[in-house]
């Protein structure tokens, strides 16, 4: 007999389970097995008063943060709109049908009463989680960063250098930023500052100039956990950051770095010098390198051969270069000979396309950089360097699932906060489902059922990193 559905909704429901709303293999069930969130109680406590109205416990507070960047909800609005209508989140937050779910203005002013570090913190406390879980290995580091959209707009900048700017209504806060903005390189972000996010900084990408910030990353070869991040201005290049993510990495992992790997961006002569002097292999190709392609068509400094006795150079023409400059900014000596000799040499069209003749540079360090320079070359450092872009791609990848390319808020604390959250939402995510993994494996090694084991490690295998 064909069944109707009746048209009168129930007025009221017994034995409602959240619980057993929520499936067993549900990835918010494996995070809320993985991390303690009352661990922010603790870390939270100087930031609250004794008096006043109760506040919305921290931990729902935090959970609620991770929900918005795990399901990349676009803004908090929404997410306090859509916990009502999900069972899931409603059990992971530790609410029930009939209670009220606060206003979305606690999560802006938990984020100002708590400020970057706490954020920092839950971040490097997942990490440690993903080491005690055997996910990190720590010697082998790879490198790499990121553009991401700031929340400004083109047809809000303010020129610095007009008097347009007194006129506008935030002039005396864009003033503050102006010292600020004078050290930051490039013309346009010397003179030009958005009025919407003033610590953003233009970049020309895909041949559009926008306001960008950068995110900076370091990963774990192992099971390519995050360890290290920052967010910088977008104009901030990336080579300047390499011993920053290595401390950073260090101190959070507890072991040293004995390998780094990056692209040829990081490839600077004070990157490599830096990891000679923490004895750290640089597997980093010569940014010097990339540059040959524009000067295919003149010598290579390897084709003047040097004299350490005369400390001269021989150029192939055979006439001799001394030392007659000292450049103390770039710690380098210049070697060259007399204008007039080498623009009477035969073959001066293929040694120099500058008007006053060949120079060579020579660093104090010359034997130390060309040592960190010739192990780029080994078969072991290329291999590195392949394995770095799929694994780097991949990090940032999975980011793009929770809305990293944009910032969702404006200044760069605020972004700073953003990344933490994604960078460990990534992390919860390997931790949920490699941790598992890992202390399966060690349950086998102790003598329990395999069957189950090979059953589960299939299922996560091909549910590895779903979040919906």
């Amino acid at each position: 007999m064909m069944g109707h559905q009746s048209k009168q909704s129930k007025l009221f429901y017994y034995n409602i389970n959240l619980d057993g709303r929520v499936r067993s293999d549900h990835p918010l069930r494996k995070i809320q097995e993985c991390i303690d969130f009352d661990f922010v109680y603790a870390e939270v406590k100087g930031s609250y008063g004794a008096n006043g109205n109760v506040s919305v416990p921290p931990p729902i507070i935090l959970k609620m943060m991770l929900l918005l960047i795990l399901y990349n909800v676009r803004s908090e609005r929404e997410l306090i709109s859509t916990i009502p209508e999900r069972l899931d989140w409603l059990w992971f937050l530790g609410y029930g049908l009939d209670d009220v779910i606060p206003n979305h203005s606690v999560l802006s002013k938990a984020r100002i009463r708590w400020g970057e570090d706490l954020f920092e913190r839950f971040f490097k406390r997942i990490v440690k989680q993903c080491i005690d879980s055997g996910l990190v290995d720590g010697k082998k580091l790879f490198l790499d960063s990121s553009l991401i959209k700031a929340d400004a707009s083109n047809n809000n900048v303010v020129n610095m250098n007009s008097l347009d700017r007194y006129l506008h209504k935030g002039y005396e806060e864009l003033e503050r930023r102006l010292e600020k903005q004078s050290k930051k390189s490039g013309a346009a972000n010397k003179v030009h500052v958005s009025a919407t996010d003033p610590d953003s900084s233009v970049v020309r990408q895909g041949g559009k100039s926008r306001f960008h910030y950068k995110v900076h990353r370091a990963v774990d070869g192992k099971s390519e956990v995050i360890t290290a991040t920052e967010v910088t201005a977008g104009e901030v290049n990336e080579a300047q950051r390499l011993s920053f993510l290595l401390d950073q990495h260090e101190e959070t992992t507890d072991e040293k770095v004995e390998t780094v790997v990056a692209d040829s961006k990081y490839g600077t002569v004070e990157n490599y010098l830096s990891c000679h002097d923490r004895q750290i292999n640089a597997h980093i190709p010569d940014l010097k390198e990339t540059q040959k392609s524009r000067r295919l068509d003149i010598f290579p400094e390897d084709a003047f051969k040097y004299d350490t006795d005369s400390d001269t150079y021989t150029c192939p023409a055979g006439k001799t270069l001394t030392r007659r400059k000292h450049k103390k900014k770039r710690q380098a000596y210049e070697y060259s000979c007399s204008k007039k000799e080498c623009q009477a040499c035969n073959l001066y069209d293929q040694c120099t396309k500058s008007k006053t003749g060949r120079t060579i540079k020579r660093h104090y360090r010359h034997e130390e950089l060309q040592s960190m320079r010739e192990r780029t070359k080994t078969k072991v450092a290329k291999r590195d360097i392949n394995i770095r872009q799929h694994l780097m791609e991949r990090s940032f990848a999975r980011a793009t699932r929770y809305g990293y390319k944009k910032s969702r808020w404006r200044l760069l604390w605020r972004n700073r906060i953003q990344e933490y959250l994604t960078a460990t939402v990534q992390n919860i995510m390997v931790l949920a489902y490699q941790g598992i993994n890992n202390r399966k494996m060690a349950a086998c090694r102790m003598g329990v059922d395999d069957v189950m084991y090979r059953t589960s490690f299939y299922f996560l295998k091909n549910y590895r990193y779903s979040c919906c």
